[in-house]
């Protein structure tokens, strides 16, 4: 099993949102950058997913657009920019996962229950195994992410980093 972590769409601009989002944007954070380290520290691909909208002003170069500092990004870390829900919609991000051989995915970001929902279903298709760190994902809304956790595999940080340190 090779693993890749996917942070999808924690950028910016959705912490200005709404009070319920950027809170839950947050707290994902606080699990998101251990995730992170893990992945750098043994080397592991890891896939910064950006969302771009024209229409709402979400662009490459603009304050929006960016990832938030505390995820130190590295130069042989991936980045994909993406216009749909499904971050393997019309982008090369599985072309990308298959050139390191990965078949595993390690699933964190916002918005449950859109992108991260979408991408993990595109997942599927696509034959990987994929899973959620529980309190890595985020929403403006609990109930979506108790949701898309309850009905989706999940592996804890600590059963993650146990399989990966084995």
């Amino acid at each position: 099993m090779k693993p890749a972590l996917l942070v999808i769409d924690v950028q910016k601009q959705f912490f200005k949102d709404d009070p319920d989002t950027a809170k839950s944007l947050n707290n994902a954070v606080q699990y998101i950058v251990p995730t992170i380290q893990l992945f750098h520290e043994h080397k592991l691909p890891i896939v910064f997913v950006q969302h771009m909208d024209e229409e709402d002003g979400l662009l490459p170069g603009t304050e929006g657009f960016d990832l938030p500092e505390a995820f130190d990004v590295q130069p042989g870390d991936l980045r994909i920019t993406k216009t749909y829900n499904n971050s393997f919609n019309k982008t090369d991000l599985h072309n990308q996962l298959k050139a390191l051989g990965v078949d595993t995915l390690i699933i964190t970001g916002y918005c449950a229950e859109w992108c991260i929902l979408s991408t993990i279903r595109g997942a599927w298709d696509l034959d990987y195994k994929a899973f959620l760190v529980p309190g890595a994902i985020a929403s403006g809304s609990k109930e979506a992410i108790s949701f898309v956790e309850n009905n989706h595999e999940v592996i804890s940080y600590g059963a993650l980093k146990s399989f990966i340190n084995s």
